[in-house]
């Protein structure tokens, strides 16, 4: 990452990159790169490459299976491999958002036009994807209760073979996208939005695998017919939870909204006002990128320092990749 120089205005601004101080004189540095600025804005998450190998790949796996699944279901007359085939590839859509956000958001990284980075094409992409992800359980709710209504005849063991199959395609897939400092349950701000999308996309088709094959054994052995389309509502039910999870979660980095539990501008305010003369008149704190926080800060101070001086006091706190500093006598 490249580190802009200090520019030390009447009313010291500057701005500062990764959390380290950059002590330096008054003159610009040439712009790295193609960017058309003294430093770059690229905020792009630790594991942006890693993961999006891993999207292309989950999604080469996907669409194969879904391939071989909507043949084999037309030449053997199976609507279950078909329907499944069809199924898998709304997935295989979403995801292709994700690996299609990684792309954008690398190649464009350096262009100036992006002002704070593409670091939020990926939540961008996770917005659009949890939206298809709320559809895809529209639909399974929606074909559940018609099965109510109207039950149909199951082939109970080529069913049961096409949902286990279709579970270990997931469980690879899952383990391929995994966040290794991000998890669904106890996520920590600030984590990857594009990547948790495609796996949300995985562990949805992996779920309706499990209820799937639950009701088929129920059917088959009990003659619950009933449970099929009963672990369809539950399926949908639980993956609109997570569509609505992902969809607030991107949204309010889209719109810029601090979320509960965020401590970055308490850790601010205390590093600048404590044991000194410093206020803090103005605080504007939000995401620029996975793991990347960007703040603007304006202070005022009866004997105000440089504004380097106040910048150095935040150079330890974690996350924060773009500074602006502006102080004034008050």
């Amino acid at each position: 990452m490249t580190h802009g120089e200090p520019h030390d205005h009447d009313h010291h601004h500057d701005h500062h990159h990764d959390g380290h101080d950059d002590h330096g004189h008054h003159h610009e540095r040439p712009a790295p790169h193609l960017h058309g600025g003294p430093h770059e804005h690229v905020f792009l998450g630790a594991s942006h490459d890693r993961n999006a190998r891993r999207t292309w790949l989950v999604i080469a796996l996907t669409a194969t299976m879904m391939v071989v699944e909507i043949v084999a279901g037309t030449i053997y007359g199976s609507m279950a491999l078909v329907a499944d085939g069809w199924h898998m590839s709304t997935h295989a859509a979403a995801m292709l958002i994700a690996a299609v956000a990684y792309l954008v958001a690398r190649r464009q990284a350096t262009n100036p036009r992006f002002t704070f980075g593409t670091g939020k094409i990926g939540d961008l992409a996770a917005f659009a994807s949890a939206n298809v992800l709320a559809l895809v359980a529209l639909l399974i709710g929606a074909e559940s209760v018609a099965r109510f209504f109207a039950p149909v005849n199951i082939d109970f063991s080529q069913a049961i073979a096409v949902a286990v199959v279709g579970l270990i395609v997931n469980l690879v897939s899952a383990w391929l996208l995994r966040d290794d400092h991000h998890h669904e349950h106890g996520h920590v701000h600030g984590g990857d939005n594009n990547l948790r999308a495609a796996y949300l996309h995985v562990l949805a088709d992996a779920l309706a695998s499990v209820l799937a094959i639950a009701a088929l054994l129920a059917g088959s052995l009990a003659g619950w017919t009933w449970m099929d389309p009963a672990m369809g509502i539950v399926g949908a039910l639980v993956i609109a939870r997570w569509s609505w999870s992902l969809i607030r979660d991107a949204g309010r980095v889209l719109v810029d909204y601090v979320p509960d539990g965020e401590n970055l501008p308490q850790q601010i305010r205390h590093a600048i006002e404590d044991g000194g003369d410093a206020r803090i008149t103005d605080l504007h704190v939000w995401q620029v990128g996975p793991g990347h926080k960007a703040a603007i800060v304006a202070l005022e101070a009866r004997s105000p320092q440089p504004a380097e001086t106040y910048r150095a006091k935040l150079a330890d706190i974690t996350g924060l990749a773009h500074l602006t500093v502006e102080v004034s006598r008050g």
